[in-house]
């Protein structure tokens, strides 16, 4: 196991004397963050340019380079050396704001080739399968890469995402996606049927968005640590109830079905209320963990028809009656 995963996230390794490396592990996390997110922009920084018509661009800034618009054209060197936040005009005056962007906005913006994860999903499972840096991960169906790159920057900096993907032209997208974004190096990326079985070992946590899941329990479980999380979407229920007969019998525990739905608002302060329309089913989310198959059963004593006191009951009460009988040992 990656020492940093035990690090970052066994709450156990403080109880057993671990907190320098805790320490020393989540130090460094914090710095690398740090270092990356500079008050100024830099060359190289990918940045949210949002217009007064609230539409959204995320570019990579290079000196020299220009961004162009039906409003105009932004010159990077106009860029370089603003502050996050700021406003900048282009030719024809019209204003647009710097920002950083964030995970869910990176995830939107992948190019794409089929239907993506969408981040309410995303978030939740981040979460459900403790996700984090340091965690060693397989993602099956890799797609266009949103569920990927999302992975990638949760558990950078030593963590690790190994991806799998049937179709040789889906998976060069996904990795053009996550070099562009800069986190193809924790990535290692297959091309494979993964009936053929997943090459890692101990992994912490496996995520399938496959139609046919229940096919492939077998490979999830020889790839996953004892105790490892088992995640997976799927858009029909009666795919979940199919899945669900074959995780038992697959030794797979502690089950959950969820849907998630969430309802966005106008922010308008004096006409605050829903807007007109909604995402709502996008999939259910099933979650299990991988269980080691059960000890051998001992063999029942023969049965005398009454129950057996626990060697301290039985003490206990021996002492109770001396008591009772002004007796003493």
């Amino acid at each position: 196991m990656n020492k940093y995963n035990s690090a970052c996230f066994s709450g156990i390794d403080k109880v057993y004397g671990r907190k320098g490396l805790v320490k020393n592990a989540m130090q460094e996390t914090e710095e690398s963050t740090q270092h990356e997110k500079s008050e100024y922009i830099q060359p190289g920084d990918l940045v949210l340019i949002v217009g007064k018509d609230h539409k959204e661009s995320i570019v990579r800034i290079f000196e020299g380079k220009e961004h162009q618009s039906h409003n105009g054209v932004l010159q990077h060197n106009q860029i370089i050396g603003k502050l996050w936040g700021s406003t900048v005009y282009t030719h024809l005056h019209v204003a647009y704001q710097l920002l950083p962007p964030s995970l869910e906005q990176l995830i939107r913006g992948v190019r794409r080739a089929t239907q993506i994860i969408y981040p309410k999903e995303i978030g939740y499972m981040l979460m459900k399968m403790n996700i984090g840096p340091g965690t060693r991960m397989i993602e099956a169906g890799t797609g266009s890469g949103g569920l990927t790159l999302a992975l990638a920057r949760m558990v950078m900096p030593y963590g690790h995402i190994y991806t799998y993907e049937s179709r040789p032209e889906m998976q060069a997208l996904a990795q053009r996606n996550l070099e562009e974004i800069g986190l193809a190096e924790y990535v290692t990326f297959h091309v494979r049927d993964i009936a053929e079985g997943f090459d890692q070992r101990g992994v912490d946590a496996l995520f399938l968005d496959v139609r046919e899941p229940w096919f492939y329990l077998e490979q999830v479980h020889a790839a996953l640590k004892g105790g490892g999380f088992f995640g997976c979407l799927l858009p029909t229920t009666n795919q979940i109830s199919e899945l669900l007969r074959n995780l038992g019998p697959h030794n797979f525990g502690h089950v959950d079905v969820l849907e998630l739905l969430i309802r966005s608002y106008k922010a308008v302060p004096d006409r605050l209320r829903p807007y007109d329309r909604m995402v709502a089913h996008t999939g259910y989310l099933v979650f299990a963990r991988a269980l080691l198959p059960l000890p051998p059963e001992i063999p029942d004593e023969p049965n005398t028809g009454k129950p057996e006191k626990p060697a301290y009951a039985a003490d206990l009460f021996e002492q109770q009656n001396f008591k009772k009988e002004g007796r003493n040992e």
